[in-house]
């Protein structure tokens, strides 16, 4: 099952290291969401990633990053929903109903289907579904592979995400709140947890 990490909404001064190390550590992709932020950031983030791992990198945000820095790809969501006019590269969605998975699945390289559990970071919504719901929908060919858990995901229900047939698991809070973004130094304890975490993925 593949394990992805969607960064945090703001900036912080030891960032571009902690994901340097989690590619390092396997990281399988990086979401770079930076909502309401100067693209200027972005791409002092991305200049001290290193290249060799950019093709592992999409972004939420400042599409045209994607070429400038040979990124995987982008992705939509409700906030942006369309991609540039003239693009051509590989592009993924967030859903946030079944109906809507239905329908847009298949148009992507991979869909998140959003508030699968009650999150766990600030601002994030209770789960969507019921436990029949996706059993349902997983019945019906809807949840595969190419579909990814998404909201309120962490080491404690990843084993639920591979029984409910995901082909992967977006990890967000149950990372991040391992670090104090505003003062924290030492981030052996995330790199840590992301190793039980992609020990518990395989």
């Amino acid at each position: 099952m593949k394990l992805i990490v969607l960064s945090t909404p703001h900036f912080f001064i030891e960032e571009d290291q902690i994901l340097t190390a989690l590619f390092e550590e396997g990281l399988d992709l990086l979401h770079i969401r930076k909502p309401d932020s100067e693209p200027v950031l972005s791409e002092r983030l991305l200049s001290l990633i290193p290249s060799q791992y950019h093709s592992r990198i999409v972004v939420h945000n400042h599409f045209y990053l994607k070429e400038e820095y040979g990124l995987r790809g982008i992705h939509l969501s409700q906030h942006e929903p369309e991609p540039p006019r003239d693009y051509s590269g590989k592009v993924t969605r967030t859903c946030y109903t079944i109906e809507q998975l239905a329908q847009d699945r298949a148009k992507y390289e991979y869909t998140f289907l959003d508030s699968i559990f009650s999150g766990i970071t600030e601002g994030h919504r209770p789960s969507n579904f019921t436990a029949e719901q996706i059993k349902e929908a997983t019945r019906r060919g809807l949840i595969d592979r190419k579909v990814m858990a998404s909201g309120g995901v962490s080491i404690e229900n990843l084993s639920q995400v591979q029984d409910m047939g995901f082909g992967g698991a977006v990890v967000c809070g149950d990372l991040w709140n391992r670090f104090d973004v505003h003062k924290g130094l030492d981030y052996k304890s995330l790199l840590s947890h992301f190793r039980h975490l992609r020990k518990a993925a395989n």
